[in-house]
C-alpha cells in the first residue's frame, strides 16, 4: 500500500467551497465535496468545518461506526508531521467507564438494603418492645 498523500494545513485552508470542500479530523484531510447533499446532517454543517480542522465539532456530535468506516472512503491524505495536533476519539463503547471503587453491580443495592434492614430492626426494637 503506497504512503498517504500529505497535506499542509493552509493548503487545505484553500478548500473551504461547495465547490471544494476539505476537512481535517484527527490529522487526517478529507475531501468532502461528493459527501455535502448526503451528510445527514446537511450540507452547512460540513461547510462550517471547510478548509479547517473539525476534529473537534466531529467528535462532539458522537458520529457512529458506521459514520466513522464511511468517512474512510473520502480520505485523500495525511497532514504534514509538523501541522499536526494531538488529538483523541472519545470512547464510542455504550458501556459505562469501569470504576474501580464501583465495579460490582451488587453494591449499588446493598448499601440501602442494609440501610433498611437496620432501620427495621431499630424501629422494632424501640417502638415495638
Amino acid at each position: 500500500m503506497a504512503d498517504p498523500k500529505l497535506y499542509r494545513r493552509d493548503e487545505v485552508a484553500k478548500n473551504n467551497s461547495s465547490q471544494s470542500g476539505w476537512i481535517i479530523i484527527h490529522n487526517s484531510v478529507y475531501n468532502v465535496t461528493e459527501f455535502l447533499n448526503e451528510h445527514p446532517g446537511g450540507e452547512e454543517v460540513l461547510l462550517e468545518q471547510a478548509g479547517k480542522d473539525g476534529t473537534e465539532a466531529f467528535e462532539d456530535v458522537g458520529h457512529s461506526t458506521d459514520a466513522r468506516e464511511l468517512m474512510k472512503k473520502y480520505k485523500i491524505g495525511d497532514l504534514v508531521e509538523e501541522d499536526r495536533v494531538e488529538t483523541q476519539e472519545k470512547n464510542l463503547s455504550w458501556q459505562p467507564e469501569k470504576d474501580d471503587r464501583n465495579s460490582s453491580a451488587w453494591k449499588s443495592w446493598l448499601v440501602p438494603v442494609a440501610l433498611g434492614i437496620a432501620a427495621t430492626i431499630l424501629y422494632r426494637y424501640y417502638f415495638l418492645a
